[in-house]
Parts: C-alpha cells; structure tokens; sequence
C-alpha cells in the first residue's frame, strides 16, 4: 500500500508518467521504425544529406509530408512551393488538437511542444486514453513516439540503398499503423459517424481530383462535421420549443 500511495506521488510531483508513456509508444514504434527506416533509405537514395534528413524528422516531424518532401527537395523546388503542399498535407493536424485542449500541460514549452508532435499516431494513442490518465501521458507518448521517428530515419540513412533492395515497399508500413491504430480507436469508443464521413469525403473527392486529393477530402469532412454540428444544434433547440 506504501509503495502504491509513493509511486502515485512521484508521478504527481513529476506531472508525468514517463514509464507507463514508454509502455503506450511501444505500439506505435512496431510501426514507426520501419516507416522511418523507409523514409531514411528513401532519403539517402535521392540524395538528401543526413543532417538534412535527420533535421527533417526533428523539425518537421510528419510520416506523410516528409515523404512528400523528398522528391520536391530532389527536384529544387522554391522552399515557398515546398511549404505550401505541406501545409496541405499538415491540414489536418489543426484539428488534432482541439479535443485535447483541456489535457495540454500548463507549461508554455511543453503544450507548444505537445500541439507540434500531435500527429495521426499519436492523437489515436492519446484519445484512446482514459480521460484521467491523459494529462499525465501526452508529454511522455509524444516524446517517445517521436524518438522512434528520428532514430528510425537515422538507421535507414545508414543503411542505404541495402535495405531498399531487400524490402520492397517499406513505405507502406506507416498507412498500416495507422489503420491499426484507427481499428483500435473504433474498438474504443464504437462511433461509426468519422468513420462514414471519411468514406463520403474520399469518394466525392476522388471524383474532382488526384492531387489534392487529400485536402479536398479534409475539407468535405469539415463541411459535413459542421453541418452534423448546425443540424443537432438546431434539433436541441426544437426539442426545447416542444417542451
């Protein structure tokens, strides 16, 4: 019983449960290393330097866009011309943080670092969280998730062209994480409303074009996200009339 109530306490002192967020990143490392490794070859093959490709994983900090970036970077693309597509891409990310804004730590550097590594993975981990336990978890799992990230990308730029030729297609294990991911999140809260919208969005979107495909698709669930948001709302306040 002393040995709970003193380990509870160190976790209240410290604001954070690095052990137990080491334990929640392991999933997401499963995936996160063959998807950085992929990233680092693919690096390496167009020519990014390594400083450049590790700075990327630290500073950028996003599977999709930093795939995206290589073939602009190979290609000399304006930085302006470069920034624009991953801002399409990062779109999503705004949101990401909006329903965790009430767990976010108090500190400044901590909650702006916490918004910054906010990706897919993350942000699933984290909201299939018990609400108690997620102020104490989002440094420490953003944190950790990260790390795999940077020292996935720094093997893969070692490794070279080697590993490319052995394991074809490794740049796909991140998209499998993430469906896992997302498998698990439904299993969690059984909402089948994100679930139809995505595949209403991606559909329409398909139909006008490829792309952008991606941002035309977030921007259609945005759409029918408020207009779910406007109808219920208006719903509320007739049932209210009635009463």
């Amino acid at each position: 019983m002393n040995t709970q109530s003193n380990e509870i306490h160190k976790i209240q002192v410290q604001g954070y449960d690095w052990a137990e967020g080491f334990k929640k990143s392991l999933p997401v490392a499963m995936g996160y290393l063959p998807a950085g490794i992929a990233f680092g070859v693919l690096a390496q093959v167009a020519g990014i330097p390594v400083w450049a490709t590790i700075m990327l994983s630290i500073v950028l900090y996003a599977g999709a866009a930093q795939y995206a970036c290589l073939p602009m970077l190979s290609a000399g693309l304006p930085i302006g011309s470069i920034a624009t597509n991953i801002a399409a891409i990062n779109l999503r990310h705004v949101f990401y943080g909006m329903p965790l804004l009430q767990y976010l730590p108090k500190n400044k550097i901590a909650k702006s670092y916490c918004l910054f590594a906010l990706t897919d993975e993350t942000f699933s981990v984290i909201t299939s969280l018990p609400n108690e336990s997620r102020q104490s978890l989002i440094v420490p799992i953003s944190f950790f998730n990260q790390s795999w990230w940077v020292l996935a990308g720094a093997i893969g730029v070692m490794i070279g062209n080697t590993l490319s030729d052995l394991v074809p297609h490794l740049d796909f294990a991140l998209v499998c994480l993430f469906a896992i991911l997302a498998y698990e999140q439904f299993q969690s809260i059984k909402r089948y409303f994100p679930i139809i919208i995505a595949v209403i969005a991606l559909v329409v979107a398909s139909f006008f074009t490829s792309s952008w495909l991606l941002l035309v698709a977030i921007s259609i669930c945005i759409l029918m996200i408020l207009a779910r948001g406007f109808w219920t709302k208006l719903s509320a306040v007739g049932d209210d009339h009635e009463q």
